[in-house]
């Protein structure tokens, strides 16, 4: 008998429940009733507790479209996992005994970047791990491209969409704040895809003077309105230069809701304009998975059960050249894929006009 526990970690994304069921559909497929999948409940923290029940076929039924997970999911930060709990003790210590008391085979983890260091910690400590990359963010190194990102990618598209009409209206400038953690994949998609007429980064600090001087042009040139898309983890060039340590009292001392809202007050400030913030937040993860969601997940999920039936454990399931292909855990924890300066998409926006806030 083949046992298999199945867990999803960190923040929830459309494509999670298809991964889920592409991984059950191919076991079943591959091992039929000599298969037995375990949902670990709330991600590792119900490793850690465990928390866990045996899974029918019928769990695995009409979650294709479904967005969140079925499994429930929990964020337990890498730097705590070491640390012990008062009631559990070692956290670690506790994760592989219930993968014992489970008699697992293999456990396969769906998550991101902090989930990922956790899952390499886990192969390190002897237990057989297979991943999925699952972010919003794209920023997991090694895979050209997670699930989520393009689900994630529609919504915030179509609040840029509806931003422009109420802007055109009123001949306002709006910000609109993406999410996108520390790096720029999803803002700067949506904000090519919907239009925007600058894009703020976290690979590419702003000036402020930039700002202005784009908004005095497109005066100029009698447009009435501006669309700005600011990705949450968006820095100043005054910023960039500061230290780690500097940057966060800096950042602890900015009384403002999100970093939208101090660009739009200096900015306000500074050209006596009416400013408006969007900040569409968790809604961009929210809801179902989009088409291509559905079957990237779905890729990766049955990609995963072929690396189980042939034993390749200790790795993630990437997506390369267009082709599915596995990438050892050790390569991937602890590295972030940001945007690189070069990349097309940077290109063919100055290309079109669309200013990043550096020239």
């Amino acid at each position: 008998m083949k046992r298999v526990g199945i867990l999803t970690s960190g923040g929830d994304c459309q494509g999670l429940n298809a991964a889920i069921r592409g991984v059950a559909k191919a076991l079943y497929v591959e091992f039929g009733d000599k298969v037995e999948i375990y949902g670990i409940l709330d991600g590792y923290r119900g490793l850690i507790q465990g928390e866990y029940r045996l899974m029918k076929p019928s769990d695995f039924s009409g979650i294709l479209t479904l967005g969140g997970t079925i499994l429930g999911t929990s964020r337990q930060p890498f730097k705590q996992m070491r640390v012990p709990d008062e009631k559990i003790g070692d956290k670690v210590e506790a994760m592989k005994e219930n993968y014992k008391k489970m008699k697992l085979d293999c456990l396969v983890i769906l998550g991101g970047n902090g989930t990922h260091k956790t899952a390499n910690l886990l192969s390190e400590e002897g237990l057989n791990v297979v991943t999925l990359p699952k972010t919003i963010d794209n920023d997991l190194w090694g895979t050209e491209m997670t699930f989520g990102f393009y689900s994630a990618l529609e919504l915030a598209t179509e609040v840029i969409d509806c931003i422009h009409t109420t802007a055109t209206s009123h001949g306002r400038v709006f910000i609109v704040e993406i999410m996108g953690h520390k790096v720029g994949w999803l803002p700067l998609y949506a904000g090519v895809a919907g239009g925007a007429d600058m894009i703020l980064l976290p690979e590419i600090p702003y000036k402020m003077e930039n700002l202005i001087k784009m908004l005095d042009n497109r005066d100029k040139q009698g447009k009435r309105f501006s669309i700005i898309a600011v990705a949450e983890g968006a820095i100043s060039e005054e910023e960039a230069k500061m230290s780690k340590k500097e940057f966060k009292k800096a950042r602890a001392e900015i009384t403002d809701p999100a970093i939208s809202y101090k660009i739009a007050r200096e900015l306000g400030k500074a050209t006596n304009r009416e400013i408006r913030v969007v900040v569409p937040g968790h809604f961009q993860r929210g809801g179902g998975p989009c088409s291509y969601d559905r079957a990237f997940a779905t890729r990766l999920g049955s990609y995963a059960a072929r690396l189980i039936s042939n034993g390749n454990y200790g790795n993630m399931v990437a997506l390369r050249d267009g082709e599915i292909v596995p990438v050892p855990l050790s390569e991937v924890a602890g590295k972030l894929k940001t945007v690189p300066l070069d990349c097309s998409m940077i290109k063919s926006a100055r290309d079109i006009g669309i200013s990043f806030g550096d020239e």
